[in-house]
């Protein structure tokens, strides 16, 4: 089971105690899944799809307990998924649906409806608790969430401008910075912050799930640092080597040029001690002089000689 479907799966089982919030989540699932069919006698019939079965049982609960209405649940194969099955919840009875849609103030009050649902309405939304589960609703009909394993994506896809701006600023009153995009012909409202997506599963109330991804958060965090580290302390010591490389080399250069005799004392005495032993770093030797000097004064001789080997180069290549 994928981390979406696991997710989806807690929050199919988290039932609100309060009605209003069971209408508020049963509101988002109904204007992003659900469909109304109405027919020559102005009769009302509901039908919700969902090719997850979580979902359908949730729809399934959510009318028996918020309502006390018998669906029907029928479930077929994907017409376009070999291995998908797409399940039907539908209420059939006119009065029963009418109850539903005037409850979730879906139906307008001249007794209209747009097909698809029209926005929820805001009287649906106005306690916190309420929008909680109006997000969690949302994000089980039209909503997934990435592997956290391998990045940080969760995303609700809207087939409107004005749902996904609604949906956006229902996630921004809990503080949460969601984006939105247009991809093809839908609008999505996704959060790519790992933080904030923790965030979000604790606004849908999916504890199980938070613990989950903030464990995964930690041990990439932890790897992360690790790799850093292990990286700098890798170019450290590629640095040093490249440096102590060139130093031999131009050591080397002076002594087989003019002899190492021909250098001042200091500097003769540090390009020998170089020589002896190649792998030391700059405290090393400076500790193993004569008279010990910093690591700063060790720098200063080495680069010095550096300077008297590019001289030699250059005279050598002038044929002066």
């Amino acid at each position: 089971m994928s981390f979406s479907s696991t997710v989806k799966d807690e929050l199919a089982r988290q039932i609100s105690l309060a009605r209003h919030c069971q209408i508020s989540e049963l509101a988002a699932i109904l204007s992003f899944c659900g469909r109304i069919q109405i027919s020559e006698n102005n009769r009302y019939r509901i039908k919700i799809h969902t090719e997850n079965g979580a979902v359908a049982r949730k729809c399934f609960t959510l009318l028996k307990k918020t309502f006390n209405i018998g669906t029907d649940v029928s479930i077929r194969k994907n017409a376009f998924l070999k291995k998908g099955l797409t399940y039907t919840v539908a209420v059939q009875n006119h009065e029963e649906a009418l109850k539903v849609l005037q409850a979730s103030k879906l139906l307008q009050e001249n007794g209209e409806i747009g097909e698809p649902l029209s926005l929820v309405n805001s009287v649906v939304l106005q306690r916190s608790c309420c929008r909680r589960s109006f997000i969690r609703g949302a994000f089980l009909a039209a909503g997934s969430i990435s592997d956290p394993e391998k990045f940080y994506h969760f995303e609700i896809v809207c087939p409107s401008r004005d749902r996904a701006e609604q949906v956006q600023g229902i996630i921004k009153t809990f503080g949460i910075d969601a984006k939105m995009v247009i991809r093809k012909k839908y609008f999505v409202v996704y959060i790519k912050e790992g933080s904030q997506i923790v965030d979000i599963l604790n606004v849908m109330e999916a504890p199980l799930a938070l613990m989950e991804l903030e464990n995964i958060r930690i041990v990439r965090e932890m790897r992360g640092q690790v790799n850093r580290q292990v990286n700098c302390e890798t170019a450290n010591i590629n640095k040093t080597v490249s440096a102590a490389v060139r130093q031999m080399e131009d050591i080397k250069y002076i002594r087989d040029t003019i002899g190492l005799c021909c250098l001042p004392e200091n500097l003769e005495e540090i390009a020998k001690l170089r020589l002896a032993i190649p792998d030391a770093s700059l405290k090393e030797l400076g500790e193993a002089l004569e008279t010990p000097v910093g690591k700063s004064g060790v720098n200063h001789r080495l680069r010095k000689l550096s300077a008297i080997a590019r001289e030699l180069r250059e005279n050598a290549g002038t044929g002066t």
